[in-house]
């Protein structure tokens, strides 16, 4: 079987395979989905208890000493992970966190913790499609497709929804929508989609009730997008702020999540709404069935961000979807409610219209990626009626929320620390290639004690024009002798028995190592107007020149590479 693919077209391979990372999409999903039901009903008996308070903090500690001490990972969304492994590790995740993020997610939302299933399943994806395609020996392109494959399915499979799956891969994951990944990734979702179908049955996650759509509703749009901004910065904004804080007042990581989850418990004990994932409450607010008035949905908007910072800025694991999902649902409450009162003679669309079109402006603007959260909404609600509204909150909030956070919640610590790298910048391309590949062996070395004629006689036998000049007792590198450098002396036989190569060569010559990156070594190259740079091994030692030419014809070559995946 194994040899059989091989010997198949490499688009037909990436179907194929995507095929089989599908179904292991839809089954991790299903497995998550049913585990967290399972835990729900264990815990809901009690959740009326005082002692209920310690849930959460429990959860969030358990969660945090199984990734770190038993798994050796650490927590967060999980999407950065998949993202930072597509963007520089060619796809590469270890087969430990097909797993390890859904017991730790299991933890922190089934004991109250405010996240989303979605991020862990979507790295357990990824990781599964990243160690299948190694199994099948593929390229790191052909593995960086497969593992947005894993995460299509993940999220096509969990909401019930394989356009978003399909959105969400080429917009957030791969960050391109190249026609060469559509087709692999979209049989991805379609297979996972189906899978969930097959075990839990083909049902929309959150209906609503019809409602009247008027053209003073679509010009209420535009405020609303303005609200969904604010709770979307808001948001990612308490995520980071709690990480920095917490992190500067607790050393201890496992307190550290104790402390958020504890903090998240007494919340809850006033607010219920706020725990756990929240799918049920936007059930009830899509139904109609929540009374609160306009300064408790106002309320529930703030303590609902709050609790997400609190359990994810202090270290307990699980996605951003369904707190996403939940803070926009409050939000359009919220304004539903406030044009309400402002403006009591209007007959308004409803207040699931506005509730359904809050998700789809936060999701938006927190991923910073309008076709998802566009179809998305569409997709789990079924509101294809209300598509135009859902279309013009989406951008009008990821436009102004760009001017505030120019980054998406996933991309912003790739973007601080230089790991994120946007997929067909030149910078991606070279971070594709090495300079250990690229390295050119065949310079003729020089000693500094050699004679002019020593050094007239390696010009014969080589090819080049640069010249390494090496310790000849240690092989340590000492600089360089360029022919230019030289030339005025070669015309003089006189000067060849008197002039020296340690009097001629250039000390001060800056080199690269194996490890540098080759955008570094392009900056060199401009900054020195040279053409070629030696390389030096880390304990001082010639490995080599590096060119630009070189450079610029392996360039090429792999651009035109991944054209043609």
């Amino acid at each position: 079987m194994h040899r059989l693919l091989l010997r198949l077209d490499e688009r037909l391979q990436l179907v194929l395979i995507s095929c089989v990372v599908g179904v292991c999409g839809g089954l991790l999903s299903v497995l998550l989905n049913r585990s967290l039901h399972a835990f729900a009903g264990w815990v809901k008996p009690l959740s009326g208890e005082i002692y209920a308070v310690l849930f959460p903090a429990a959860g969030a500690m358990l969660s945090w000493i199984f990734l770190n001490y038993v798994m050796r990972e650490k927590g967060g969304h999980g999407v950065p992970d998949v993202i930072q492994s597509v963007s520089r590790r060619g796809g590469l995740l270890p087969f430990r966190t097909s797993f390890s993020r859904l017991v730790s997610a299991l933890l922190t939302i089934g004991s109250g913790g405010s996240a989303g299933p979605e991020g862990p399943v979507v790295i357990s994806g990824g990781s599964i499609g990243s160690n299948i395609a190694t199994f099948f020996g593929l390229k790191d392109r052909q593995r960086v497709v497969i593992v947005g494959c894993g995460a299509s399915a993940a999220i096509g499979a969990i909401f019930n929804a394989p356009v978003a799956g399909i959105a969400f891969t080429l917009e957030v994951i791969l960050g391109e929508w190249a026609p060469v990944n559509l087709i692999p990734i979209a049989m991805a979702s379609v297979v996972g989609t189906s899978v969930s179908r097959l075990l839990q049955g083909n049902q929309i996650p959150f209906e609503h009730q019809a409602f009247p759509v008027a053209g003073l509703d679509l010009v209420a749009c535009i405020g609303l997008a303005l609200f969904t901004t604010g709770s979307s910065v808001g948001l990612m904004r308490m995520v980071s702020t709690v990480h920095t804080w917490s992190t500067k007042w607790v050393s201890a990581g496992w307190m550290r999540a104790g402390l958020g989850g504890l903090m998240v418990g007494g919340i809850g004990m006033f607010l219920p709404a706020v725990l756990g994932e929240g799918y049920e409450v936007i059930r009830e607010i899509l139904r109609q069935q929540i009374s609160a008035g306009v300064g408790m949905v106002a309320l529930l908007v703030a303590a609902k961000i709050l609790v997400t910072g609190l359990t994810l800025g202090s270290g307990g694991s699980g996605g951003l979807f369904a707190p996403c999902l939940v803070v926009g649902c409050f939000t359009g409450l919220f304004y539903q409610r406030a044009l309400v009162w402002l403006m009591p003679s209007v007959e308004w669309a409803g207040e699931s219209y506005f509730a359904l079109l809050g998700m789809a402006g936060v999701i938006s603007s927190v991923m910073q990626a309008p076709m998802t959260g566009i179809f998305l909404i569409s997709e789990i609600t079924g509101g294809y009626e209300v598509l135009l509204s859902v279309v013009l909150v989406s951008v009008l909030s990821v436009s102004v929320s760009s001017y505030i956070e120019p980054v998406s919640v996933y991309h912003r610590d790739l973007v601080a620390t230089g790991e994120f790298i946007r997929p067909g910048s030149d910078r991606k391309i070279l971070s594709d290639l090495n300079v250990a590949e690229l390295l050119e062996t065949d310079c003729v070395p020089l000693h500094p004690e050699m004679l002019l004629k020593d050094l007239v006689a390696r010009v014969e036998q080589g090819r080049r024009n640069y010249f390494p000049v090496e310790d000849p007792e240690n092989g340590r590198f000492l600089g360089m002798v360029h022919l230019d450098d030289v030339r005025e002396f070669l015309f003089h036989p006189d000067l060849y028995h008197s002039v020296l190569v340690e009097e001629v060569m250039q000390r001060d010559v800056p080199t690269v190592s194996l490890d540098d990156d080759l955008g570094h070594v392009f900056q060199l190259f401009d900054e020195e107007r040279v053409w070629s740079l030696p390389v030096v091994h880390g304990d001082g030692r010639f490995a080599g020149l590096i060119s630009k030419a070189t450079i610029l014809d392996h360039y090429r070559r792999e651009l035109m590479a991944q054209q043609n995946v």
